[in-house]
């Protein structure tokens, strides 16, 4: 009787493996350490809160972030939008991460790309605090929609593009997206 080794499983089987794999991971990983811990998603919130307000400040704006709450995003010296845990990019780098691990490709490629990815993903967030302070100070009443709907959208959006990409450059000469055959 053949067992057939885990290398040899069909890709999209593999991929689901590895994907609930890395799943698993994150959320153990998160649920009982990062997130309890506060220190990771603190630092990130305050990262992109400053990342936006050095923006606002190079397109002109005045912007900056809170004295007394660095992740506080200021213009013209009133709150505008506080960057919380759930809005700091981390499960979305971990959920970038984790496809592009789960996929098919070269350990090299992979190596270049999950960073690359990662910080398209930090400058679309920080894009997306910074216009989400625009409209708290000059569009309040659209705030909760854009905030909830429209750049939850955009982001994701840009993810599966990303994701997209990387499925295509795995695809290059040479890829095969069937297993090796059993001898």
């Amino acid at each position: 009787m053949r067992t057939r080794s885990f290398s040899l499983l069909h890709p999209y089987w593999r991929f689901l493996f590895i994907g609930a794999g890395l799943s698993l991971l994150w959320w153990l990983g998160y649920e009982q350490v990062i997130g309890p811990d506060g220190r990771l998603d603190l630092a990130l919130s305050v990262h992109v809160a400053q990342g936006a307000a050095w923006g606002l400040q190079a397109a002109g704006f005045a912007a900056a972030t809170a004295a007394r709450a660095p992740t506080v995003v200021t213009m013209a010296g009133q709150p505008a939008v506080s960057v919380g845990a759930a809005c700091n990019g981390l499960m979305l780098y971990a959920l970038f991460a984790g496809f592009v691990l789960a996929y098919p490709g070269s350990v090299r490629r992979k190596a270049w790309f999950i960073p690359f990815g990662i910080g398209v993903v930090y400058l679309l967030n920080v894009v997306r605090v910074a216009a989400l302070a625009i409209n708290h100070t000059y569009w309040y009443h659209t705030m909760d929609f854009n905030h909830h709907y429209t750049f939850t959208f955009i982001a994701y959006a840009a993810i599966l593009g990303l994701w997209r990409w990387w499925a295509q450059l795995g695809t290059a000469p040479g890829f095969s997206y069937e297993p090796e055959p059993v001898p």
